[in-house]
């Protein structure tokens, strides 16, 4: 426990949650079940059961019973769902040069979300300074209670160690390395912090979209390159130690000597990452003014047509192909997605990826697979977050927690 902070971090404190009481909220936060008559078919718990548990949860605040608006005969049936007083789960997603904050409602509605300029190099203190700061701000505008909020969710572009709530010896991120942001999130909102790789989040995020496909893989094209991968389960993949998709720092095929901020020489993210493709072409990467200048002027320059900036873009997608055919021939998932501001300016360096994976990768592995970029662009590291906010709220932990909490 954080003393002062009115936390209670220790899961061994917590009280068990009765098995019918977790039953009953699945069904209803799943959409499964909406009334007391549905949650007994469904569950096999008999009426009185379902009806205490239903009575325990909306006296907490947690589910709301109200007249439905279906036109029927007789008494309106009493719908059961989620209480809006129920709380909220915060998230940000942190990238080197702007980042995404946004609150969401625990349906997973997005209820407000900014983009932030705050740049990874500043070092943690002003960073977590400046995302508490806007996720506070936002969740007054939309008149949310910090003291409600469930869960908080950081996305960082850099190896981190899930279990400890840090990055492992990040390039790029002076000060960054060791520092204990999940504990810092948690003394700032009194409650539960996870921290992730950004590509996890935005993999996540894309895997939770209706109709999509898994396993996917997503590799992330940003001032690194990562891949973030989800199981058929629809469970993100980590590893042993949370170093899984760090692919950035494998040698590409054709890297000969470029030096990588790792310190490595021929890594693909010495070749394929943004700052490499600017590089490259000689747009410095940000201003003073602005954070995201060589991303726009790229993107005029595609636009337009400019021979030098087309290669460019489709040799970054050739490199990143040559790795991805091989983690397709690995993994064999049924959806690549390729994200990152690059793989948003055109379909060049998608094209590139797509023909190295389908030449390189076995028939077997490619007759199904689809290859695109993200359905929700730029979004899609804070939809994960949310996805694995919420995930975290209604585990057997989340819940005994909320039950606590609540009035």
């Amino acid at each position: 426990m954080h003393k002062g902070d009115g936390y209670e971090s220790d899961p061994v404190l917590l009280p068990s949650v009765p098995v019918g009481l977790r039953r009953v909220l699945d069904l209803v936060v799943s959409g499964e079940a909406t009334s007391r008559a549905e949650i007994a078919r469904r569950s096999g718990l008999v009426r009185t059961t379902v009806g205490k548990q239903v009575d325990h949860l909306v006296g907490r605040g947690i589910l709301q019973e109200t007249e439905s608006n279906e036109s029927v005969r007789g008494r309106p049936p009493r719908v059961l769902t989620l209480s809006p007083e129920a709380g909220t789960v915060a998230v940000a997603d942190v990238d080197t040069l702007a980042s995404q904050v946004a609150i969401a409602d625990l349906r997973g509605r997005v209820l407000a979300r900014e983009t932030v300029d705050v740049r990874i190099a500043a070092g943690p203190e002003i960073v977590l300074d400046t995302v508490t700061e806007r996720l506070r701000g936002l969740l007054s505008e939309c008149g949310h209670d910090v003291g409600r909020v469930r869960q908080v969710v950081m996305g960082l572009p850099a190896p981190v160690d899930f279990q400890r709530g840090y990055t492992a010896r990040p390039t790029g991120m002076p000060g960054w390395a060791g520092y204990p942001v999940a504990d810092e999130l948690r003394k700032r909102f009194r409650c539960p912090a996870l921290v992730d790789n950004d590509a996890n989040l935005m993999a996540l995020g894309e895997a939770s979209q209706e109709q999509a496909e898994t396993p996917l893989l997503c590799i992330k094209i940003s001032a690194g390159v990562g891949a973030g991968i989800v199981t058929a389960g629809g469970q993100l993949y980590r590893g042993a130690d949370g170093a899984a998709g760090d692919i950035g720092h494998i040698r590409a095929t054709g890297g000969g000597d470029a030096l990588c901020s790792c310190g490595n020489v021929g890594c693909l993210s010495a070749l394929a990452s943004r700052p490499a493709v600017l590089r490259r072409l000689g747009i410095p990467e940000s201003t003073d003014e602005d954070p995201l200048h060589g991303v726009r002027v790229l993107a005029g320059r595609v636009a337009d047509n400019e021979p030098n900036a087309v290669r460019a873009l489709r040799q970054a997608g050739t490199d990143v192909g040559e790795i991805a055919a091989m983690l397709v021939a690995m993994y064999n998932p049924r959806t690549l997605v390729v994200g990152g501001p690059l793989s948003e300016l055109r379909d060049d360096l998608l094209s590139g990826v797509r023909a190295v994976v389908y030449r390189r990768a076995l028939a077997l592995a490619t007759s199904k697979i689809t290859i695109s970029t993200p359905r929700l662009g730029e979004s899609a590291g804070i939809h994960g977050g949310i996805v694995l906010a919420i995930r975290e709220v209604f585990s057997p932990q989340g819940i005994a927690r909320m039950m606590v909490g609540s009035p």
